[in-house]
């Protein structure tokens, strides 16, 4: 009955540990409109990179981003929210955990338009554009969060 009950309690030990291990990363709330395929790509490269996206789709993205001080100049085809910060387009997973590790006074991070090589804008070719990330302030001001080549 020992070696029975000592199997039980390192099976649970070994599931707990294995589930905290496993734990999703930081909640990413995504918002996008149904018909967006870059979207879902931008989704699937962040919960490669451990995030864990929930998604909710809307007829009127500007309307969310108008909600969250995004001047119209610097949207894009997505948003999401966390941590108390917005990302707005093709951010790449590793702008957004530094953004969460440093926390800058802003409304969050910015990449206006779809460059190609951009998570979710990945080209079968392997092209990619050159762009920066930008680090969206108060007032609609930016300043380079990070530049990717």
């Amino acid at each position: 009955m020992n070696r029975r009950l000592f199997l039980v309690a390192a099976t649970a030990v070994g599931l707990c540990g294995s589930s905290a291990a496993a734990a999703p990363g930081p909640k990413l709330t995504v918002y996008k409109t149904a018909s967006c395929g870059c979207c879902r790509g931008w989704v699937t490269a962040m919960a490669r990179a451990g995030f864990a996206p929930v998604v909710v789709e809307v007829e009127d993205l500007s309307v969310e981003w108008r909600k969250r001080g995004v001047p119209d100049a610097l949207s894009s085809c997505h948003l999401a929210d966390i941590g108390g910060y917005v990302t707005v387009g093709h951010v790449p997973p590793a702008d957004v955990r530094r953004l969460l590790k440093e926390r800058p006074k802003a409304i969050g991070l910015t990449v206006p338009g779809m460059p190609l090589g951009s998570p979710g804008m990945e080209q079968p070719s392997g092209k990619k554009e050159a762009f920066e990330t930008l680090l969206l302030l108060a007032g609609g001001k930016t300043a380079v969060f990070a530049r990717h080549a």
